[in-house]
């Protein structure tokens, strides 16, 4: 790179910087987010553990609560044990809905989890709450949306709330700070390898 160059950069960088700095210094507001993590592409789960992990470092309490993923041991729970003193984590789900083929029993183990949410939700300890494959639950209609929403939406302050899971009810994506979509492009699964013990679990 010429002498040239390098100071064109430079000025370059310079501009960009100081557009960067004013959007920054512009932003003053600090709350509680709800976040939504959807779509068809894998890890939803994965960023919000990945969220919970930055959360944990900084000292939070986290409140875990899954609503369908059955009790099978994950790494991401062995791993979370080792934060017990920060973590309260539910495993409430009764497992996937083509393995249980019980709507009743579904339905019924959604409400236990809402219930478990809505006692994170309450305890003023619980700075971040993942509420992971809730939108399956949501899409399945085991819980009723408008007042999961609205109660979702009247979170205390300094809560951020996470909810996982393919197909967000639109309701809900429009209630939430932050949305984002993972999207499939190429999956391992399709090739016919299976899931892995440290990669899906």
């Amino acid at each position: 790179m010429t002498d040239d160059e390098a100071a064109r950069h430079r000025a370059k960088m310079e501009k960009r910087k100081a557009v960067q700095d004013a959007e920054v210094a512009g932003k003053t507001i600090e709350k509680g987010l709800l976040i939504v993590h959807t779509g068809p592409g894998k890890g939803k789960s994965t960023a919000a553990f990945g969220l919970m992990l930055r959360a944990l470092g900084r000292g939070w309490r986290v409140g875990v609560v899954q609503y369908i993923k059955g009790a099978w041991e994950t790494g991401e729970r062995l791993a979370i044990d080792r934060f017990a003193d920060q973590v309260e984590w539910h495993t409430m789900g009764e497992g996937f809905t083509w393995e249980t083929q019980d709507r009743d029993r579904d339905v019924a183990a959604a409400r236990a989890a809402w219930t478990k949410t809505e006692a994170l939700m309450a305890d003023p300890r619980v700075r971040l709450l993942i509420l992971d494959e809730l939108n399956i639950a949501l899409r399945y209609d085991y819980l009723p949306l408008a007042a999961v929403v609205e109660h979702l939406s009247r979170r205390r302050p300094d809560l951020t709330i996470v909810a996982t899971g393919r197909n967000a009810k639109p309701e809900l994506i429009a209630a939430a700070d932050l949305v984002t979509e993972m999207t499939l492009v190429k999956h391992h699964f399709a090739a016919g390898v299976k899931a892995q013990e440290g990669i899906e679990f």
